[in-house]
């Protein structure tokens, strides 16, 4: 008998232990009603938490007017349809008309230059991938599209290791060792063309247009010719006429030839809106103005200053290398002081230079000033004020 009192009396001094001794009947008649007891206040304490819940939601949809399915929720709080691979299929058709131009004007050697560039740059973000043990990115078309940038930013007398090791630089170097998509600081492809300037005399030589380089021999059986910007540079006339320059039968890359086929690319972007038009109208706006105060060519105002937009690498540059969402600013603002900031640079580099051309170049520099372009034009929070929240004292 004493060791059942013992047992009942640690029972009863832990009612919830679970490994507590069972001797009678009656204890475990005790033990159930106590844990029936346990379940039904813990269901009552969430019922009344879950009312408490909902009046509270009532309270301040009622008092603030706001609507039964506002629930705060972490951001992205506004959702597209689009995805990566769609936004860049959406720039390499906006790229095919002024790339198959420059291959009817400069012949078949411009379209395997192209075609080895994307192959290049598909395969080494392929291997990239693998060598990380990551999963493959190819997918996304962002490679396929940075070979094809590359090859319009250059001439169709290139030996064929050129877009490769550009493709390799683009692809491997300047975005796949910052992180990849996303994370890169400049242009891949500007910054792959920049790269290629190490090669001087295959990067700038040019012919004029409808003379083809040889398949395979490439720039042997040549004569070199002189683009629009190199002619100013050189004695500050121009012998293309301005319809010559719109159209793209002038010398120079295979793809920026074109301002025609590039603005028509562009309005298509903008129309997918894929791009906006801030930084477009600005860098052509900038490099307007500067032309027009400024003008390089004797005679008409508006001569020089159309001249100046549609030579070289200025529509390019602003339809869709200064627009890549990786290196522009976010805000609308940020935008305009981006696409400005390329119009300014590139101004300077054709006045002063040594390069007839600065697009590649003030895009690249640009590209090292959108942090700071985006800290200084981001809205501020309310109620926020010099980055810390004020409260005013009545």
């Amino acid at each position: 008998m004493s060791k059942v009192k013992n047992a009942e009396a640690k029972n009863k001094a832990a009612p919830y232990a679970a490994a507590a001794p069972i001797t009678d009947s009656s204890d475990i008649e005790k033990l159930e009603f106590t844990d029936a007891k346990a379940q039904k206040d813990v269901s009552e304490v969430d019922s009344e938490s879950a009312a408490a819940r909902e009046g509270n939601d009532a309270v301040i949809s009622d008092r603030y007017s706001f609507p039964r399915f506002l629930r705060v929720s972490p951001s992205p709080h506004i959702k597209s349809s689009d995805t990566t691979s769609k936004i860049m299929l959406d720039v390499f058709i906006s790229l095919i008309p002024a790339f198959i131009w420059g291959v009817f004007v400069f012949g078949p050697r411009a379209l395997v230059i192209g075609a080895l560039s994307v192959a290049s740059a598909v395969l080494f973000e392929y291997l990239f991938c693998r060598v990380r043990k990551k999963k493959s990115t190819v997918g996304d078309l962002s490679a396929a599209v940075t070979g094809l940038l590359l090859a319009m930013n250059l001439s169709s007398t290139v030996p064929y290791w050129i877009p490769v090791v550009g493709s390799f630089f683009a692809v491997v170097v300047v975005k796949g060792l910052f992180g990849g998509l996303g994370k890169n600081i400049v242009n891949p492809a500007l910054a792959a063309r920049v790269f290629l300037f190490a090669w001087p005399s295959e990067m700038n030589t040019f012919v004029a247009p409808g003379v083809h380089a040889g398949i395979i021999s490439g720039s042997a059986d040549i004569t070199a010719s002189a683009t629009p910007l190199s002619q100013i540079k050189m004695d500050g006339t121009l012998s293309a006429s301005l319809y010559d320059l719109i159209i793209g039968n002038v010398g120079g890359c295979i793809g920026e030839v074109s301002a025609l086929f590039l603005m028509i690319g562009g309005a298509y972007l903008l129309i997918r809106r894929v791009i906006t038009w801030h930084i477009p109208a600005s860098y052509i706006g900038t490099v307007a103005l500067i032309a027009l105060i400024f003008p390089r060519l004797e005679g008409d105002l508006l001569n020089n200053v159309l001249t100046e937009i549609f030579s070289g690498g200025v529509i390019i540059c602003a339809f869709f290398m200064a627009t890549d969402y990786v290196t522009s600013p976010i805000t609308a603002k940020g935008k305009l002081i981006f696409g400005a900031g390329c119009g300014i640079i590139t101004m300077l580099i054709r006045y002063f230079g040594g390069y007839s051309e600065g697009a590649s170049f003030s895009v690249l520099i640009m590209n090292l000033l959108v942090w700071y372009i985006d800290k200084l034009t981001m809205p501020k929070h309310f109620g926020v004020k010099g980055g810390k929240a004020s409260v005013k004292e009545k």
